[in-house]
């Protein structure tokens, strides 16, 4: 059997099992910016630790969907497989990708992006890659996504400046974490990430216009899109690599 075929089917048992940890973080982490992290479910049980399912006591599901979570990770980490080979950095694309995920659910859920998770995410990545780049075989350049998580922060940052209401400073930092790992092949996926993410987003807001769910002023939660972008940016690039 074709050992891509081995990576895919790996890629996508651990997305799945990684899946099965992220509901209760996303529970827990789904609060506004002046609220503390939950630590009870609706029914007042306490939730305990950050990974997990997202259950009450008496098994009452108060958080997203489990088998959604764990599917929709399978599916990523096993796209990522798929286009990034037996090379190094495949394994930093599989610890950052249920983060990014998560992210996407407590952004999509309550339009907040913690900062517990958008600055380690940054480090963590500019860290991992920097140990895959000493690794043989590997398909990118540190400096590069040291440069793409400057610039990609920075022009968000600009972008705030511009146009606070428009722009959340916690889009800025996910920015710099996203930048690092769209840098790593080059600036070609650094602007095909950005663009993809933009464009994501318009057709999201066009879809709710259209169906009269939303109004043009209608603020929506732009981190679920800038990762979106970024994975359709991380894929071309893994792929031309």
């Amino acid at each position: 059997m074709d050992p891509l075929v081995y990576l895919v089917v790996g890629g996508a048992l651990w997305g799945a099992l990684a899946g099965l940890l992220v509901p209760r973080a996303a529970y827990r982490l789904s609060v506004a910016p002046d609220e503390a992290w939950r630590a009870e479910c609706p029914d007042g049980h306490p939730v305990g630790g950050w990974v997990g399912l997202a259950r009450c006591a008496d098994g009452t599901r108060n958080g997203p969907r489990t088998l959604t979570v764990s599917l929709a990770t399978a599916l990523v980490c096993a796209a990522l497989a798929a286009a990034t080979g037996a090379r190094p950095e495949l394994a930093v694309w599989m610890l950052l990708a249920p983060f990014g995920v998560l992210l996407a659910i407590v952004d999509f859920t309550v339009h907040r992006l913690p900062d517990v998770l958008t600055l380690p995410l940054a480090v963590a990545a500019l860290a991992l890659l920097g140990g895959a780049a000493l690794l043989p075989e590997h398909g990118g350049s540190w400096p590069h996504a040291l440069y793409g998580a400057l610039g990609l922060g920075g022009g968000y940052f600009v972008l705030f400046l511009i146009s606070p209401n428009g722009m959340g400073f916690g889009d800025v930092k996910l920015a710099l974490g996203l930048g690092a790992v769209l840098g790593w092949y080059g600036w070609g996926g650094v602007l095909l990430g950005t663009f993809a993410g933009f464009l994501l987003a318009a057709l999201y807001g066009a879809v709710l216009v259209f169906a009269r769910r939303a109004g043009r002023k209608t603020a929506i939660p732009f981190g679920p899109f800038l990762i979106g972008g970024a994975f359709v940016g991380l894929l071309v690039g893994a792929y031309a690599a």
